[in-house]
């Protein structure tokens, strides 16, 4: 059964105001109170999650108050199923009341069997059967009648409480490490207690009111063209911090949604760095990445095709050029209802782009940031220097001080105040007054104390050097230069991190920002403002060319970076060489960037120290033999002219004489780690690799003419990533790759395998497959095409790319399963029709990513091992079927729900769409559904966005455990009993002898326009008043057409044990957000056992065997305490897959539930306008009743956007008595009930 994850919203804590604590624990102290449970208890406090323990061990007796009001107060309870966990009354007490709080509260209820097994719990054997026994036996022994009783009851219920407990998901102890299994239920936990697992917003101080105005200014739809805001403010205000956590509130409102952070540093730092900005957003917004396009206007042309088509949110951090802007936004215009956030220092960049000279100009907005109020940058630095809001005892006067020098700049208040954390007073006092000392802006002292204070020059250094080289390099490979240069980073990257000095992206490269990265290179400047050579970093291209065509470097110098490209003038980019022995005295260089530069003489005058060489396009077409690089531990040749990665030396006389000298005092390259050699089009082969014995990331990405790989691949016995990707013309792997015993990670996208015929060496495959498995019984299951390459991999990967390969479903071999390891297997933009059955055979499988492959029709038991897999479309899928495995672990289901179908179509455990013709009779029956008049003629449309229209036969639906129908038509089954004129019914469940099975609910839907309009299928809600219970449902399909002025939608809900009882008060309301529309009647019916339960239960069993279901596990769905929003669309929005967020759709404080909400109430108010004018104009039509009553309710509506909730209802009830009482005073007589 799969158990679909939950979404939860961004939260700063684990914490839920309403409840005291988070988890309770119930456990049997001498089983694990000084082991499991202890060590449970502190990982749970480690992770911030408030956790109850009882300290007391009491086996008799009733609950204390206390435990009592614990387990209320708590939102999940952690029951530890021990072997003696039965012998306590105390413990079946606590697991009695738990169990009705799951019921009556949704308390969420994890059991762990601890060295028990589930079936003796359940059955009360073993241990458990004994503990019973002596309970029963004390039972029996008691004399007084009074207290035998209320035992007999408690016996009862500690039974029952055993038999269910034994039946909730939980986790198993038996054959696992507990440190594992903790960490699992820790995150767990973690996950399900509204803790992000999405991206955390930032926190902010002081910005309440700007995110209001931004939120607001989001929400206007009123505009009929684009929509621009420009948040402008001084450099660290806080603009991008602001944008972040809007974006992160409201970016799934729209179609699609991009933010480019930091343009005006990409732009600056890279030659093509606009090119890649602009990349990055076509691809946000299209969701298309294969396009290979080099120039900056054809990029800028389909950016501004792909805007007009959707509705789409893009925010463009830190512009400070219209060239940026025009290229990234165009000059055409965006689709209505689009918007775009700018954030920049110059408030006239917007106005003066291109966009702004068209002839419909966008709407344009400003909002200023100004700096934080003495309040709020006291909090700001209260809360970095102390953890809280206010200061310590004896701090006052001196944070003061501080608050007043800084300004109110929230960035300098971040950083400082991470500085002076864990401080004493003397230190503090120390600190500002060398700030008053300083000269210079007190923005750059405050940045720069905040450097001083690094603990060590190791961490000072590690500063400067990421400041002035490494921003935007992978913190990995980045690491690996810097521990070559001795400098520490295991402690320094966190000392950093700490100060507010760096941070890690999201693809795990280092980010610094602006006026941090300034800083560090205002420190290096000063080492020598007028003389740069005397400089320990040269960083600035126009320098570096200087000191190197002057050849002024000195032995200081740590560290020059050159990019020919980066330098004003162009005839110096081609017509400057630079000689050699302009780098003889650089003694103790380390890190040298000669990117697009012509070198001459020999390359003996490199310095001997260097540890990363970074060459794009290096122009010989071969690597020098004479270069000094026994040093170097990575060396990045991308874009360059070289044709094969071979060494050779400059001065031709010495080639052979040389290499023999070489070769035998030592090996030319024997420190590299990383060898980076992407985009060398004219590369054919790389080989040499017995020098390479340190080797671990081997990265050639995009050689278009890389045909070979040598043998001697081998000796890089150290090898852990390979990366070929879109090597389309490699004919060959090396058949000894499977010898590595290290290699993680091997990526082969894009390179064309599903057409070529790979090369079947002299080596026999199956001795290749047999050295590995000692099993030929793979080799056998392996087509003659692909033998090869199946024998090539090896058996020590984790990670697998092989995407975009055009490989076919029977292209894959039958088994996998000597990648015993893989953890992660990509097969993206493959012709794949359903699941290789080679995937089944991975037995250690966790992500499984089958994106944009177009083809797909049904992905069926993929491994139960599986946690994620992502089957993500840019356009209509052809998905018609998705089953999971029964034992599947929970599953992170990442999928486009606007292009699935809307017929004939099963996501298993979500929802199943079939045609009405193909139902079983007694199905239908069994629903209570006879003698259904169905129009077979006139076929049905649909519409969702992500599709289009589309046209079907009639399909009965069934999800959440909800069967429904829609076809047009006037009347209602003759069968639904109970009716009701209007979009609501109220009734009380009749009583029987016999259980009520489901409830049929059907409602007659109009539409006054013409019959090719798609309507809107409203909301429906069931309230159980009695049991305090609601359901809100939305139907899987958006839109629809039937051919006729009304439509049926008829639905059956299946509900559990206890949700629906006789004598129950229920009401059930339709809303719909087209106000055009209304429900002209509804109506129910029930269903009841008939004494034929078995028979039948045969019938649904299949159904009821879903796990999100009403009666089932909802509580993904929850919002508040027994309400639930039921929605796939939901589950799936825009990609964000099987982990729904429910709880931030429908809790109160969310837009999204306010927004509904509103327009809950302002449908009422529409209905309350067309009654109103059904009392006082019978004379006038239907349809112009509608239009009048829709032109009050437009010019009342507006209210809702400034008004909350309470305002709106007092709003209404002064529309009720305003316009009632004036209709009583005219007409002198009070309206009926029934009119109302």
């Amino acid at each position: 059964m799969v158990v679909l994850s939950e979404y939860i919203e961004v939260s700063s804590s684990s914490s839920s105001k309403d409840h005291k604590y988070d988890v309770f624990l119930s456990f049997r102290g001498v089983d694990t109170r000084y082991g499991f449970t202890d060590h449970l208890h502190k990982a749970l406090l480690d992770a911030n999650i408030s956790t109850f323990l009882n300290d007391e061990e009491i086996e008799t007796g009733d609950l204390k108050p206390e435990l009592e009001s614990a387990i209320k107060s708590s939102r999940v309870s952690v029951i530890v199923l021990s072997k003696n966990y039965a012998n306590s009354s105390w413990c079946l007490d606590e697991l009695v009341l738990i169990l009705e709080q799951r019921m009556s509260s949704n308390q969420i209820v994890i059991p762990i069997f601890y060295h028990v097994e589930p079936t003796h719990v359940r059955k009360q054997q073993s241990t458990f059967g004994l503990s019973m026994a002596k309970h029963i036996q004390k039972m029996e022994g008691e004399t007084n009648a009074n207290k035998k009783s209320h035992l007999a009851q408690k016996i009862d219920g500690w039974i029952r409480a055993l038999t269910e407990v034994a039946n909730l998901k939980g986790e198993n102890a038996n054959g696992r490490r507990e440190t594992e299994l903790i960490e699992e239920i820790v995150k767990e936990i973690y996950r399900r207690l509204c803790v992000s697992s999405r991206r955390p917003l930032p926190q902010l101080f002081g910005v309440d009111s700007s995110i209001k105005f931004v939120s607001s200014w989001l929400r206007d739809a009123s505009s009929q063209t684009t929509d621009v805001l420009t948040i402008l403010g001084m450099g660290g205000i806080g603009k991008t911090s602001l944008a972040k956590y809007v974006y992160g509130l409201h970016s799934h409102e729209f179609d699609t949604s991009s933010f480019i952070e930091d343009i005006s540093r990409r732009c600056g730092e890279k030659f093509n760095g606009l090119l890649d900005l602009q990349k990055q957003l076509y691809h946000d917004i299209s969701k298309i990445s294969s396009i290979q396009v080099h120039d900056v206007s054809i990029y800028t042309s389909k950016i501004e095709n792909a805007v007009a088509q959707k509705k789409v949110f893009i925010v463009l951090d830190d512009v400070d050029s219209l060239d940026q802007l025009g290229a990234l936004i165009g000059s055409k215009g965006f689709h209505l209802g689009s918007k775009i956030i700018i954030t920049t220092k110059d408030a006239w960049v917007t106005e003066s782009c291109a966009l702004f000279k068209t002839n419909v100009k966008p709407r344009h907005a400003k909002h200023l940031l100004q700096v934080l109020s003495e309040t709020e940058s006291k909090k700001l630095l209260c809360f970095h220097a102390f953890m809280c809001n206010d200061p310590k005892a004896g701090y006052e006067e001196v944070l003061e001080k501080f608050v007043k020098y800084c300004e109110g700049h929230p960035l300098a208040l971040e950083v400082l105040g991470k500085s002076l954390y864990n401080r004493d007073v003397a230190y503090w006092e120390g600190c500002i007054e060398g700030l008053k000392k300083e000269i210079g802006s007190h923005i750059s002292n405050v940045l720069r104390m905040s450097f001083d204070s690094l603990p060590s020059k190791n961490d000072q250094d590690l500063f400067k050097h990421i400041a002035c080289f490494f921003v935007g390099m992978d913190k990995d490979i980045a690491e690996t230069i810097l521990r070559a240069c001795r400098i520490n980073t295991r402690s320094g990257i966190p000392n950093l991190i700490d100060r507010c000095l760096l941070s890690i992206g999201w693809n795990n490269e280092f980010k610094m920002h602006q006026l941090l990265q300034e800083t560090g290179r205002f420190i290096v400047h000063q080492e020598s403002p007028d003389k740069p050579w005397k400089r320990s970093r040269l960083w600035c291209h126009e320098e570096s060319f200087k000191v190197l065509k002057q050849k002024k470097a000195k032995e200081n110098l740590l560290g020059l970076a050159l990019d020919m490209r980066m330098l004003e003038k162009e005839k110096l980019r081609a017509s400057f060489v630079l000689k050699t022995d302009a780098l003889s005295n650089m003694d103790n260089l380390r890190l040298l960037q000669l990117n697009y530069l012509n070198i001459s003489g020999s390359y003996e005058n490199f310095p001997e120290e260097l540890r990363w060489l970074c060459m794009h396009g290096f122009p010989l077409k071969l690597m020098p033999l004479d270069y000094p690089m026994e040093n170097l531990v990575v060396l990045d040749m991308s874009y360059s002219n070289i044709q094969s990665f071979a060494i050779y030396d400059s001065n031709p006389h010495r080639v052979e004489k040389s290499r023999k000298q070489c070769l035998k005092d030592k090996r030319l390259l024997g420190s590299l780690k990383i060898l980076n050699l992407s985009f060398c089009e004219e590369l054919c082969s790389i080989g040499g690799f017995e020098e390479l014995p340190a080797l671990e990331r081997l990265i050639v990405t995009n050689c278009i003419g890389l045909v070979e790989l040598c043998e001697s691949i081998e000796a890089c016995v150290e090898l852990f990533l390979i990366d070929l990707s879109y090597c389309n013309k490699l004919e060959k792997l090396p058949r000894t790759i499977n010898m590595l015993k290290k290699v993680t990670t091997l990526l082969l996208e894009g390179c064309n395998l599903g057409e070529s015929q790979m090369e079947i060496m002299d080596m026999d495959s199956r001795e290749i497959v047999k050295a590995k498995t000692s099993s030929s019984a793979v080799l056998d299951a392996i087509p003659s095409d692909l033998k090869f390459f199946a024998a090539s991999l090896p058996s020590s990967l984790v990670r697998l790319s092989l995407a975009n390969n055009k490989f076919s479903t029977e292209s894959f071999p039958k088994d996998f399963s000597y990648l015993s390891m893989l953890k992660e297997l990509y097969l993206d933009d493959n012709p794949i029709v359903s699941l290789p059955n080679c995937v089944r055979s991975l037995p250690r499988l966790e992500m499984l990513s089958m994106k944009n492959c177009k083809m797909l029709t049904s992905v069926e038991h993929p491994p139960h091992t599986l946690k994620e897999m992502d089957l993500d479309f840019n356009s209509k899928t052809l998905l018609r079927k998705l089953v999971f495995d029964p034992k599947m672990f929970p599953l992170k289901l990442w999928i486009l729900s606007d292009h699935l179908a809307l017929s004939s179509i099963e996501i298993q455990g979500m929802f199943k769409i079939q045609p009405m013709v193909g139902v079983e009779k007694k199905v239908l029956c069994s629903l209570g559904w006879t003698n259904l008049d169905l129009p077979n003629k006139i076929p049905m449309r649909t519409y969702y966005r992500g599709r289009g229209s589309e046209e079907s036969e009639i399909q009965m639906y069934y999800e959440f455990g909800i069967f429904s129908t829609i076809y047009g038509g006037k009347e209602m089954p003759n069968w639904i009993s109970c009716r009701s004129k209007g979009p609501s019914v109220s009734f009380t469940i009749p009583s029987s002898p016999n259980s009520l099975r489901g409830l049929n609910f059907c409602y007659v839907y109009t539409f006054p326009f013409p019959y090719d309009q798609f309507i809107l299928l409203p909301m429906i809600t069931i309230s159980n008043i009695t049991k305090n219970c609601t359901w809100i449902y939305n139907h899987y399909v958006y839109r629809v057409n039937v051919g006729e002025e009304c439509v049926i939608l008829l639905s059956h809900w299946m509900f559990g044990m206890n949700e629906m009882e006789g004598g129950d008060q229920v009401t059930i309301t339709t809303v719909t957000e087209d106000v055009e529309q209304l429900t002209e009647e509804c109506g129910v019916s029930f269903v009841f056992d008939d004494g034929k339960m078995d028979e039948e239960e045969d019938v649904l069993g299949y159904y009821k065997s879903w796990n999100h279901i009403i009666g089932g596990d909802l509580s993904a769905f929850q919002a508040t305490t027994g309400e639930y929003y039921l929605s796939s669309r939901r589950h799936l929005w825009h990609g964000t897959g099987v982990v729904p967020f429910y709880r931030d759709v429908i809790q109160k404080d969310s837009p999204i539930y306010k927004g509904r909400y509103y327009m809950f109430l302002l449908n009422i108010i529409f209905t309350f306008y067309y009654e109103l004018l059904f009392i006082r104009y019978s004379s006038i039509s239907g349809f112009q009743k509608r239009k009048v009553a829709l032109e009050l309710y437009r010019q009342d509506s507006s209210t809702y956007l400034v008004t909350h909730t309470c305002e709106l209802y007092n709003f209404y009830n002064f529309l009720i008595v305003t316009l009632f009482s004036g209709y009583v005073k005219s007409s002198g007589c009070r309206p009926s009930h029934e009119n109302v």
